[in-house]
């Protein structure tokens, strides 16, 4: 089983990033009207990586087979630390760490006009949850979705390894 799933290991987790992705541009924020704050966006950041990380895997295997385990640990690591980026936003928005969110966050367009351009703007606070399902953040689920996806990785790249 796992001999079929490395050569689309990064295909599988390019998919699942760009999901991730496109849920938080498209879905929370386009539709929903979410304004992503700082570590919202951080969070983001990762995700790229592993878009980018699967492409750059999937041009480089095709003409190198054998590198096949690394550009999957490769992954792996990248999710590792979208989950622990997520993790520590989990913490900030739970108070179990204080952090400085600085004023990184964005401010939907719609809301600026010449009206109030000198008003203060509030961008989001990373120390609220602005979306939970089932008592789980946001943060919280990319958490979770980014740690099964890196262990997943790694055992991919290692259980395949010991099956060649």
């Amino acid at each position: 089983m796992v001999s079929r799933l490395r050569p689309i290991w990064p295909i599988l987790t390019l998919l699942a990033s760009g999901a991730m992705l496109a849920t938080a541009i498209l879905y929370f924020q386009g539709m929903q009207g979410l304004q992503p704050c700082a570590l919202c966006l951080k969070q983001r950041e990762w995700h790229w990586g592993v878009v980018a990380i699967s492409v750059l895997a999937l041009i480089v295997t095709r003409f190198r087979p054998g590198w096949t385990s690394w550009a999957i640990v490769a992954i792996g690591l990248v999710l590792l630390g979208s989950a622990g980026m997520a993790g520590y936003h989990v913490a900030v928005e739970h108070h179990w760490v204080i952090a400085q969110c600085d004023v990184g966050g964005t401010v939907n367009p719609g809301d600026l006009s010449f009206d109030n351009l000198g008003q203060a703007l509030h961008p989001p606070r990373c120390d609220e949850i602005a979306w939970s399902m089932f008592g789980i953040s946001m943060a919280g689920y990319n958490a979770i979705v980014s740690l099964v996806l890196a262990l997943a990785s790694f055992y991919v790249a290692l259980a395949g390894k010991r099956e060649q």
